[in-house]
């Protein structure tokens, strides 16, 4: 079953299309704003003569063909799971191909994890540097404004976090049209300056890439760093993919993204052959003057844009993290009646607000945040292309003749991208390593104390057979009405029907043991939703599914009969769940400063029952410790 949307008519693919160039093509839009300028900055040491833009401009064009339109367009965007993107549902399609406890299993769940921590390293670097790339336009027009740059990027980014809870729905509609103008404007731009020098289009040739690399050696594989630039926001392509479809998508790369992209690369690369001295600021020395502040206040708009996308895309992966088991419960907002994905996470949005403006702060210049960009870009889809050979060698059986040889060749440039992003470590680099190795270590923390406090209360727990056939022999007073006692799935009973027993005295007429399931694809089947299972005295297991980018509302599958044989009330219901407190202790599970890291963790997470929509009206939490 897939999810993702088809147009049925060409009105409604025009629509997905334009919806797909404000959104999805944001990030990789706003690239030429500072790739070519990066390419030229003092760290790599180059001289802007003919070969050598010529050289720049060639790897960039064949970087969009081979590493967009080939990896990502054309191989990577058939590995959809259920009609889902992005690297959590390609580590889980993966890992569904994969033995359950194999150890290749596990390696495939670290590079996931770590995928999707880099991604978050990706979400602080984009708004950052994309903003102020953005606005240093003014430098150009009025050197004197240079000291406005950072106060004005602030106030542009506050109002963009700002901004997040109240959601896309109300702006979406001006995304496409923005981002559209933003592109066609790149185009004209571009034609411009080519038709001047229009010797630049030699460097589609690739001969020229290779002219670079041979002479100019370990600045051939340096310069790799700045020439990645222009391929970020591939990984958005294919995590957007359930929103907009696979044609679309490509509709808007080949039709009219790509084009646009190349035109103003290669027009840039026109004005710096006939005034090297452009170099400072290629993109805003390329735009005529009478143009100059209206495409500042154009480029804001569409850095903004491709900011919102890709912090959109930080909310939606920490939902499926918080689904998959590798992030605490946060508390999850829908900014939209009609669309799903839309959605506000307050405690992301938090801390992603307060490392973007320390960021900005901290370098001051894009140039300095350029350094830092590349890393955790190409470290994600470097793990893309593994996780795609896991899928291709397990599920593909008769493509992957042809599509192992090809991710062959693709890992083989990912792994050039990030060695040559991995060499500026020590100059920025290793804010977004610092940033995705932190991530990184949270989410495998919080996986693993969960187990942890799940074999604890495993432990401590009474058979569920030998505490029915004790009901049977001593049953105790029943009152009127449902209990709904949530259980983790184990074979014991749930500590919330332990403490109420024991401490009340008494059990309800009708009980439910309810279990809640995420599964390893992002959509539940309508027949695999509900499973009921009749036990003895009165009581009765209920299990629900759901996919990772689904969000649970058990209330409301209860009272719709998604469970069949089971009629549900909700004002005769009383739901008990059990709220473990957790104490670290040495010796005792992981780490101590793990164990202190997921009790913090714990403390601060929404409790379950708000993540699965239970009333509080209707709610008996009875509390618990863990030692861990």
């Amino acid at each position: 079953m897939s999810h993702q949307p088809q147009a049925q008519t060409p009105a409604e693919l025009r629509t997905l299309v334009l919806g797909a160039i404000g959104v999805v093509f944001g990030d990789i839009g706003t690239s030429p704003l500072y790739a070519l300028k990066d390419a030229f900055s003092p760290h790599y040491g180059l001289t802007p003569d003919h070969p050598t833009v010529l050289g720049i401009l060639s790897m960039i064009f064949w970087s969009l063909i081979l590493v967009v339109s080939v990896k990502y367009l054309m191989i990577i965007m058939r590995a959809d799971n259920k009609g889902e993107g992005g690297i959590m549902a390609l580590m889980a399609l993966a890992q569904r191909a994969l033995k359950p406890g194999s150890r290749q299993r596990y390696l495939v769940g670290l590079l996931g994890v770590f995928g999707a921590a880099l991604f978050f390293g990706d979400s602080v670097l984009t708004p950052a540097v994309s903003v102020l790339s953005a606005i240093e336009g003014l430098e150009v027009a009025a050197p004197t404004l240079h000291n406005l740059i950072v106060p004005l990027a602030i106030v542009v980014l506050l109002g963009l976090f700002m901004f997040q809870k109240h959601g896309t729905e109300r702006v979406g509609r001006v995304f496409g049209p923005v981002t559209a103008l933003w592109f066609l404007c790149l185009a004209i731009i571009g034609i411009w300056h080519i038709a001047r020098t229009p010797e630049v289009l030699a460097a589609l040739n690739p001969y020229w890439a290779y002219y670079f690399f041979a002479h100019h050696e370990a600045s051939g594989f340096l310069i790799l760093g700045a020439v990645v630039l222009v391929v970020t926001g591939g990984e958005a392509l294919y995590a957007d993919m359930g929103h907009f479809g696979r044609r679309p998508i490509r509709l808007a790369w080949f039709g009219f993204v790509l084009p646009a992209l190349v035109l103003n690369y290669f027009g840039q690369g026109a004005l710096v052959f006939s005034n090297p001295a452009a170099v400072q600021n290629p993109f805003y020395h390329a735009v005529p003057g009478w143009a100059l502040y209206p495409m500042i206040g154009l480029a804001t708009a569409a850095t903004v844009v491709a900011s919102q996308a890709v912090i959109s895309g930080a909310f939606s992966v920490s939902r499926q993290a918080m689904q998959l088991g590798y992030i605490p419960r946060l508390v999850v907002r829908h900014t939209s009646e009609s669309e799903e994905g839309q959605i506000y996470v307050p405690a992301i949005n938090r801390m992603l607000l307060v490392l973007v403006i320390a960021l900005v702060l901290a370098f001051r210049s894009s140039e300095g945040l350029t350094a830092a960009y590349g890393v955790s870009v190409t470290g994600t889809m470097l793990i893309d292309v593994l996780l795609l050979m896991v899928v291709a060698y397990n599920v593909w059986t008769k493509a992957r003749r042809w599509v192992l040889p090809v991710a062959v060749v693709l890992l083989l440039v990912d792994l050039a991208f990030f060695a040559s992003n991995a060499t500026k470590f020590f100059d920025g680099a290793w804010v977004p390593v610092m940033i995705s190795v932190a991530a990184f270590i949270a989410m495998r923390s919080w996986r693993r104390g969960k187990l942890l406090v799940s074999e604890n209360l495993n432990a401590q727990q009474i058979n569920r057979e030998v505490f029915l056939q004790a009901l049977a022999i001593a049953p105790p007073h029943r009152v009127d009405g449902t209990a709904v006692f949530l259980s983790a799935g184990s074979p014991g009973v749930p500590a919330a029907l332990m403490h109420n027993l024991k401490h009340n005295k008494v059990l309800h007429e009708r009980n439910i043991l309810l279990t809640v399931k995420t599964l390893d694809e992002p959509y539940a089947e309508p027949g695999e939703r509900a499973e009921l299972r009749e036990l003895s005295c009165g009581f009765k297991e209920v299990t629900l599914r759901y996919g990772f980018a689904e969000e649970p509302d058990v209330p409301r599958a209860l009272a719709r009969g998604a469970v069949p044989g089971l009629a549900f009330d909700l004002m005769e219901t009383t739901f008990f769940s059990s709220r473990e407190t957790v104490v670290a202790a040495p010796q005792v599970g992981m780490a101590l400063w793990r164990d202190k890291l997921f009790a913090f963790m714990a403390r601060n997470a929404s409790p379950a029952t708000d993540f699965f929509r239970i009333p509080g009206n209707r709610l008996v939490e009875l509390g618990t410790q863990v030692t861990i």
